[in-house]
């Protein structure tokens, strides 16, 4: 049985995998380390973030797993949730 070490490192060997892993890092990376700081600084759990939102703490588990994988980007409106859930206020910079 190969390590997790193993497979990552295999896997970062096939094409586009190295390009999409710094992709996330990048981008979605970046929003979701955002989001739980804002959380951790409101000293909240997630179960507390989603009845703040008025959803399932599973929704907000699947938020958060969906920006470490890249595999989902929410809407603005989830964004603008989460944050004032947090006690925060979302807004969008470009450059």
């Amino acid at each position: 049985m190969r390590t997790h070490d193993e497979v990552v490192s295999k896997l970062m060997q096939r094409p586009g995998v190295c390009q999409e892993v710094e992709r996330i890092e990048r981008e979605e990376g970046v929003l979701l380390d955002i989001l739980l700081k804002a959380r951790q600084e409101a000293g909240l759990s997630q179960a507390q973030v989603a009845e703040r939102m008025g959803t399932q703490a599973p929704a907000v588990a699947r938020l958060e797993r969906a920006l470490a994988t890249g595999k989902h980007s929410p809407s603005l409106a989830t964004l603008r949730k989460y944050a004032q859930a947090c006690g925060k206020k979302l807004s969008v910079h470009l450059s």
